[in-house]
């Protein structure tokens, strides 16, 4: 897809991290950016910087998504791009025993779902949403329509200790790509997921600087954070080369996680 102002995108998570890259790639090109975000301080600071518009969104929310798209369309025009970053994470462990009191725990299932809701179901949603819309659009040169990039996590496929959420989570979201790129092939839409590793996003910037040094030495080379716009290039290329469908990529440095 050729990049330029008659595009639209609408990137979750947009307010920052990987989505606040991915939209600053896009506007750059002169792509028209809704950024979907429940921080209304930066997405709208964000989207005023780049001429966009913010709408505050929680994917988990049918109301809410639907209100976003419909107020990202009625100011840009239909999407054409879709790039889903909005997602969380948490660390608990299956089973444990307390080594203060000995009491043994299992992992709280509303925990568990709420993950899943988030990262595997908002996806979804955004998703089902967005190619609704696309549909309506005139095909352009080989017949497409739009394309929808998502985020998962090299924990889809190496996950550590404590993140069962996250990574069946993250593995669903790799699950269902290649069905949904079938879904839509007939229509014109593009599937892509792309699998982060270890990215120096406001997560991670919060960290000591030995956590985040101990981090970057576990990865092979370079032996260093993934910086957000390394993810918003190859969210880019993914847009932008036609003959790129139903792929899930890594991006992390050759690392493969290790237990703990």
């Amino acid at each position: 897809m050729k990049l330029d102002s008659q595009v639209t995108a609408v990137i979750t998570g947009g307010a920052s991290g990987l989505g606040a890259a991915t939209a600053r790639q896009l506007a750059s090109h002169g792509v028209k950016v809704a950024l979907f975000d429940l921080n209304e301080a930066q997405g709208e600071a964000l989207a005023q910087e780049l001429g966009g518009i913010f709408c505050k969104v929680d994917v988990t929310s049918e109301e809410q998504v639907d209100a976003g798209f419909a107020k990202a369309r009625a100011a840009l025009g239909q999407e054409r791009i879709l790039v889903n970053c909005a997602g969380t994470g948490n660390a608990i462990k299956t089973a444990s025993r307390d080594k203060a009191t000995g009491e043994i725990r299992s992992f709280p299932t509303a925990n568990f779902d709420r993950i899943i809701q988030i990262n595997l179901v908002g996806t979804f949603r955004c998703i089902a949403k967005s190619a609704a819309g696309m549909l309506t659009l005139t095909p352009q040169e080989d017949g497409e329509r739009g394309v929808i990039i998502n985020t998962a996590s090299v924990a889809a496929q190496d996950g550590q200790m404590g993140q069962a959420s996250y990574s069946a989570s993250k593995a669903g979201i790799v699950g269902m790509t290649l069905p949904i790129a079938r879904d839509l092939m007939g229509d014109g839409i593009r599937v892509n997921t792309i699998l982060p590793g270890i990215f120096n996003t406001p997560l991670l910037q919060a960290a000591p600087d030995n956590v985040k040094a101990a981090l970057a030495a576990t990865v092979p080379f370079p032996k260093r954070l993934g910086e957000p716009p390394e993810y918003a290039h190859l969210a880019e290329t993914l847009i932008t080369n036609r003959y790129l469908n139903g792929e899930c990529i890594r991006i992390d440095g050759a690392i493969r996680m290790a237990p703990r």
